[in-house]
């Protein structure tokens, strides 16, 4: 694991959980505007760091950053925010780890199916399949997200794209990829997930509620976490607002973290 910091000259923590498959800079410019208030914190997991590892499990991306934390003396995170994988990873710390956290978002985070293990099984051999086919190919890269919408504000969409694509090649391994998608989607949680008095808001995009209902994301949080207030963000679709909006983004997170 990786961490970059920002904004060390603040007093107040805040902790960003990246999601899966992608490169810490597509992250940077929304840690920027948050560093302009807060000392951000943000953990890139094995497999996506650039150091050669593998990525292993949720539950080792969450007590990771946890020991990182102790070893700078964080007895309390003023706030926390993690995208999919990285909302998994949110979920995971609120549930299990001692650092109490103040305020905490989950955007889009993925929680653990309740369905039968063989069927979970399937379901991460067809995620590897699709997602190791997507990140190899630039022209699929470019069908699943067009580059009029997902190339970030100034940049050259065609060097954006080769960039992503180079990293692709590179960092992610064919078993980062699919422990990537076992361990987020099976994740294990204490039962019953104890009593947290974080703060949280569960985001979602207008465009992914329906995937959001459908996996059972915003049952499980419900349920775990039942002080969660949820948000749509309108016109967005999965982890858009964090990539591609970071004025936006901060603008929304400290909104929560300032009320």
């Amino acid at each position: 694991m990786k961490v970059y910091e920002f904004g060390k000259e603040h007093v107040k923590s805040f902790v960003m959980f990246q999601c899966a498959v992608e490169p810490w800079w597509v992250f940077n410019a929304s840690a920027e505007e948050m560093a302009k208030d807060y000392h951000v914190y943000l953990f890139i997991a094995d497999g996506h760091d650039e150091l050669g590892t593998e990525f292993v499990s949720l539950e080792k991306y969450a007590m990771d950053a946890a020991d990182y934390l102790r070893e700078q003396n964080i007895v309390q995170v003023d706030g926390m925010y993690g995208v999919s994988m990285g909302g998994a990873a949110v979920i995971r710390f609120l549930a299990t780890e001692d650092i109490p956290v103040g305020k905490a978002i989950v955007d889009a985070g993925i929680t653990p199916y309740p369905y039968a293990k063989f069927i979970c099984r399937l379901i991460s051999v067809k995620d590897w399949i699709m997602v190791m086919l997507g990140t190899r190919s630039l022209r699929l890269m470019k069908l699943a997200y067009p580059p009029e919408r997902w190339t970030p504000k100034g940049e050259d969409p065609e060097a954006h794209y080769r960039a992503l694509h180079q990293f692709f090649q590179q960092h992610y391994s064919a078993k980062t990829i699919y422990n990537v998608f076992w361990s987020t989607d099976n994740y294990s949680m204490p039962d019953p997930v104890p009593q947290v008095d974080t703060k949280i808001e569960y985001w979602y995009g207008e465009e992914e509620k329906q995937a959001r209902e459908k996996e059972h994301d915003i049952e499980f949080v419900s349920k775990a976490f039942p002080q969660t207030v949820f948000k749509e963000l309108n016109g967005l679709a999965h982890a858009e607002l964090v990539m591609m909006f970071p004025e936006r983004f901060a603008a929304e997170v400290k909104r929560f973290l300032e009320e």
